[in-house]
């Protein structure tokens, strides 16, 4: 599956960060990863003094997949509401689920600055705009329910909105929780640390056939070398998929794209993250070098191939959805993409094992909030792994 085309920004500003090599021979080793984009850096990271042998492996480059590609918002909200996403699992289960991604996004600032030298990561608010004036009706609720479980929001009419924000909306929900990652760099980050503390990662390591039994897994790479493990952790995004055997999500395409730089004075409030209410929605933030990331216009289906002239063609209309909301700004698309982009039947990610799969742990971040749930796969998967009981895991178990 290719999980992007054209130019992502975050890869074609940053590079090749760092080469690993590829596999040359067999292994026996504790936890093979498969993945080594930001979900699997990050369980890699968090195993990384377990005392457990663990060795990440990737068919392609590290970082190159959906991470490269990945507009990372760092929200708690989800794609589905608080107010419908209690009905569908419960209103405690809802709420902390939003809780653990809001926790998710500190855990992220607190990782970044713990790396010298820190980098790129900043908090934001995050804005929620009423696309029209229907949906305004049940953003208040949503601000209510929020509001009565603790999260920091404000409620803004269309004055505070034109008055805060300069563009016309019915109203707008306002969180103070929210934050901005270069996830490239990061998952980088994280493994060289992984690395640091003595394992191993391998590009250009494809594994074409699992084995699994109740000992462990064994994996059979594309050059007929076989690595044998007592657990297997499968991270790697949307092509995970083809591992369990249900449809647990629809893959949808998205586009995003990256502005040219433009001066101070064109920027909003205090850069916040910004997305409306409308589905599919449009969603935009500042990124570095004063350059302004728009995305969204999704369509219900992903091809192999997506011909550049569909791309430049949903560049236009994002360029145009947003000229809309703010028209005096100079905005002159630079950078232009298009991804996958997976969603689950209540928004909420699948982390955990399935009876079929014995000693292999999934983490399925799926959705909007891909990072965030990646942070909360780590925490639950290392737990999992180590024989520790997890009082989130079952928020986000496959049979819920």
């Amino acid at each position: 599956m290719n999980l992007y085309e054209q130019h992502p920004y975050w890869l074609m500003k940053n590079g090749i960060v760092t080469s690993y090599p590829s596999l040359q021979q067999n292994l026996q080793i504790d936890v093979a990863i498969m993945g080594a984009g930001i979900s699997a850096a990050l369980t890699a990271w968090q195993l990384r003094n377990s005392g457990l042998k663990v060795t990440v492996f990737d068919k392609s480059h590290a970082g190159m997949g959906s991470t490269a590609a990945s507009t990372a918002f760092l929200q708690y909200e989800i794609d589905t509401p608080l107010t419908v996403l209690k009905h569908l699992v419960g209103e405690a289960n809802a709420v902390k689920s939003y809780e653990l991604c809001r926790k998710a996004i500190y855990d992220i600032g607190d990782l970044c600055r713990s790396f010298k030298p820190a980098f790129d990561f900043h908090l934001r608010p995050s804005l929620q705009y009423a696309s029209f004036k229907t949906h305004t009706a049940n953003l208040l609720e949503e601000f209510k329910l929020r509001k009565k479980h603790g999260f920091k929001v404000e409620w803004l009419n269309q004055t505070d909105v034109k008055k805060t924000f300069g563009f016309d909306a019915p109203a707008a929900l306002l969180s103070v929780d929210g934050g901005e990652v270069d996830a490239y760099l990061l998952t980088h980050a994280l493994l060289k640390n992984f690395q640091d503390a003595g394992h191993k990662v391998y590009n250009n390591t494809a594994i074409n056939h699992i084995e699994h039994t109740r000992q462990g897994v064994t994996l059979l790479t594309a050059n007929n070398l076989t690595i044998k493990a007592k657990k297997l952790v499968i991270a790697c995004g949307y092509e995970s998929l083809h591992y369990v055997p249900k449809k647990i999500a629809d893959i949808n395409s998205t586009y995003a794209m990256v502005s040219e730089p433009i001066g101070d004075e064109f920027f909003w409030y205090k850069n916040s993250l910004i997305w409306e209410t409308a589905t599919p929605y449009m969603y935009f933030r500042v990124v570095s070098e004063n350059r302004i990331l728009i995305g969204g216009r999704d369509d219900p289906f992903h091809h192999p191939h997506i011909l550049p002239s569909v791309i430049d063609r949903k560049t236009e209309m994002l360029k145009k959805a947003f000229l809309k909301r703010m028209p005096h700004i100079p905005l002159v698309p630079d950078f232009s993409w298009a991804g996958a982009f997976a969603s689950t039947k209540d928004g909420l990610p699948y982390i955990g094992s399935i009876a079929q799969r014995p000693n292999t742990f999934f983490a399925l971040g799926f959705g909007g909030n891909g990072i965030t749930f990646s942070v909360i796969a780590a925490g639950i998967i290392h737990d999992l792994i180590l024989g520790k009981k997890n009082a989130d895991a079952d928020i986000f178990r496959f049979n819920r």
